[in-house]
């Protein structure tokens, strides 16, 4: 039986259809106020506080589970805002910490599960049909400066990607406007557009040796209404690693904000 630990977003319910749809003997196991509701439809679901790291264990081996899959988003910023509302175990969790950059984080909580008995699977082949392809998803490119700007954008976000800072960067005529932090991805583009004006281009991609079954870069329509209040012109992201929501509507509303995306094999 599979354990679908889901955090934000829709990439955990595109998990659970697809497990869904392939008979998948599975359950879900939520957060409160962060996983969407309507995860519920595709599967049983537990419903846990944030920070119930003991209890998220004792109910995983209640009901015999072994196999975890781990997906959506848990703001970084909510958890080292709110270690009140941790108990025991995850406290002590945080504190055993050598940095808390996202991917030390992560890496931890799979070693901390594993220790339990637990095994993490790659969700891949149920999430497959959502990797984003090469060449252009959506919209033109008639600007030959903007292709320059991803070009020169990606190699910046690659290594800020390997620094685990952020995925995304805002760049403009080949300068850096935004990093992303802590904010995560919506406020970064946000932020490129106050300081770099119209025009920016937004990059996305994955670490160098990025590990399938946690915090793979993910795109959707919240990217492109960031973008368009920003006033950026193109997305560029990483083919092959990065996925990508409700491909179809996404590209619809691409082409109708003015904005083009692309996928580059890095």
């Amino acid at each position: 039986m599979i354990g679908l630990i889901a955090g934000s977003g829709e990439l955990p319910i595109e998990f659970a259809k697809s497990a869904y749809e392939k008979n998948e003997n599975f359950e879900i196991f939520a957060i409160k106020g962060i996983t969407d509701k309507n995860i519920e439809t595709f599967g049983k679901t537990h419903w846990l506080h944030f920070g119930e790291a003991q209890k998220l264990i004792d109910t995983l081996k209640e009901r015999g589970i072994q196999n975890l899959v781990m997906l959506g988003k848990v703001e970084h910023y909510s958890l080292i805002f709110s270690l009140h509302r941790l108990d025991k175990r995850s406290r002590k969790f945080i504190s055993s910490l050598k940095d808390k950059r996202a991917k030390t984080i992560l890496e931890a909580v799979i070693n901390e599960l594993k220790e339990e008995g637990f095994n993490f699977i790659d969700p891949l082949p149920y999430l497959k049909n959502l990797l984003v392809q090469d060449g252009i998803i959506a919209g033109n490119i008639n600007d030959e400066k903007l292709k320059e700007d991803a070009i020169f954008g990606l190699k910046i976000a690659k290594e800020i990607a390997e620094l685990d800072i952020g995925q995304t960067v805002v760049v403009k005529d080949k300068i850096v406007i935004a990093v992303e932090g802590i904010e995560g991805t919506d406020r970064c583009i946000l932020r490129g557009g106050e300081l770099g004006g119209e025009g920016t281009v937004v990059c996305k991609v994955a670490r160098k040796r990025q590990d399938m079954r946690y915090d793979v870069p993910v795109i959707g329509i919240k990217t492109l209404k960031s973008m368009k209040k920003a006033k950026s012109k193109l997305l560029a992201v990483e083919a092959g690693k990065t996925y990508l929501l409700n491909k179809e509507n996404f590209k619809k509303t691409a082409e109708k904000f003015g904005i083009a995306v692309i996928g580059f094999k890095i």
